[in-house]
């Protein structure tokens, strides 16, 4: 399927908005919200403060995670008609840690376009602002709610090289804190909140140094790549051998190296089984 985006065919828009400074929206972006014949937005409440703001008055119609299914024939439905039609959320890009996926999927398989705009989202500030290796990068989102899928998803992330970004919370940031030093250990990271707002605020150094941390406002971090990957360091089964030979058992002397290095405990194990 190929697209031409320009074409003049009805089109879905997804209009980026302000995450934080009104003055951040673009023109383009405006002149969109202007143009198109009805907006879908994640809260009708929080997109009709942002266009009386703008003196935009438009359409608006409810679509976010919970009403998806049924709103992505609506979209298809204006499109049918020769519509132009755009989706907003309440901050950012959608899609991105945000609704829009379902309708946008639907969208394409119809055969209509589906146009992106460039604008605000927090996961580029925080980045470039982080003094952390920008690249490459994988970004995340959210980590889960729940301690042992967290912590799950932190095991299968934690050997790879690259910077990590994740969205997440005030009232989860020290429990994702404490399972990142637990699992990753004591990383450089960079923890930017309230992003492009009057009290923007970011923290730069250790996981250890914020494991407290408390805080109000959704937060960002940047966190670097495994430079220490003791799947290729044999310093620490040599650790583990020094131990055995003074006489702990290999479970023991695994369980004191995990602690001391702050490695997983089975991870370790399995790597100093498996190792050459």
């Amino acid at each position: 399927m190929n697209q031409k985006s320009y074409n003049g065919t009805p089109t879905l828009y997804l209009v980026p908005t302000p995450i934080g400074n009104l003055e951040d929206i673009t023109i383009r972006s405006l002149n969109i919200l202007k143009e198109t014949d009805v907006i879908f937005c994640e809260d009708t409440r929080v997109t009709l403060t942002l266009l009386n703001h703008f003196d935009i008055k438009k359409k608006l119609i409810a679509s976010h995670d919970h009403n998806e299914e049924q709103t992505k024939q609506l979209m298809v439905d204006y499109l049918e008609k020769g519509k132009n039609i755009a989706i907003v959320t309440d901050r950012g890009t959608p899609i991105i840690s945000d609704p829009g996926y379902k309708g946008v999927q639907y969208v394409i398989e119809k055969g209509y376009n589906v146009v992106g705009l460039p604008g605000p989202t927090a996961l580029i500030p925080a980045l470039i602002v982080s003094g952390i290796e920008p690249s490459p990068f994988l970004f995340y989102g959210f980590l889960d709610n729940k301690k042992t899928k967290r912590e799950k998803e932190l095991l299968e992330l934690k050997e790879l090289k690259t910077t990590i970004i994740f969205y997440e919370s005030p009232h989860r940031i020290k429990k994702t804190m404490q399972s990142l030093l637990n699992i990753w250990g004591n990383r450089k990271i960079s923890i930017s909140r309230e992003i492009s707002k009057k009290f923007e605020e970011i923290y730069r150094g250790n996981i250890e140094d914020f494991i407290d941390l408390e805080a109000k406002g959704e937060f960002v971090l940047v966190i670097e790549g495994n430079k220490q990957n003791y799947a290729e360091n044999k310093d620490v089964f040599i650790d583990i051998e020094d131990l055995i030979e003074e006489g702990y058992t290999k479970n023991q002397a695994i369980g004191k190296v995990s602690k001391k290095n702050k490695i997983d405990r089975n991870d370790l194990y399995k790597k100093y089984l498996n190792r050459k």
